[in-house]
């Protein structure tokens, strides 16, 4: 862990933040989003469900919140949102019933083909190469895995 180079006056400026420039730039993607995905019908974190599910479908509920670091309670009300739009179907495992599994219905594939143009918008809307992004997706990736190790 390194020490502060920052003065004790400037330490607790906003803009010295490196959490306030996360939080930023993450309010300032969420908005980018959301035209493009109010054309699919979806809320960004229904899309990235979705994402996790055109990856790998038949997911139980548990695989799905370890993979975007959501509870079961913050996953649950979405997971049935996506449902009453006939978008996927919950139902018990059939190895074991405590697990919910999820698999997603005709529509709920088709729409993969409507979102396939999404992450080209947002990375023009970006004005950063594809390099650039790739580089600050990999460093962004250690930072919340440090972050989630130090919380253990």
């Amino acid at each position: 862990m390194s020490k502060p180079s920052k003065s004790p006056d400037s330490i607790l400026a906003l803009d010295s933040q490196f959490c306030f420039a996360l939080y930023s730039a993450s309010l300032a993607m969420t908005k980018t989003y959301k035209p493009l995905l109010d054309k699919l019908g979806l809320t960004y974190p229904q899309y990235l469900v979705m994402l996790v599910l055109w990856q790998e479908d038949g997911l139980l509920v548990k695989t799905i919140g370890e993979k975007l670091f959501l509870d079961s309670g913050t996953l649950t009300p979405l997971l049935k949102r996506l449902e009453a739009s006939g978008l996927i179907v919950r139902a018990r495992d059939t190895e074991d019933e405590r697990q919910v599994r999820i698999t997603l219905t005709r529509e709920g594939r088709a729409l993969k083909r409507r979102a396939q143009d999404i992450p080209q918008q947002v990375l023009c809307a970006s004005g950063q190469s594809e390099q650039a992004v790739t580089g600050l997706r990999a460093q962004l990736a250690l930072i919340r895995d440090g972050l989630v190790r130090n919380k253990e």
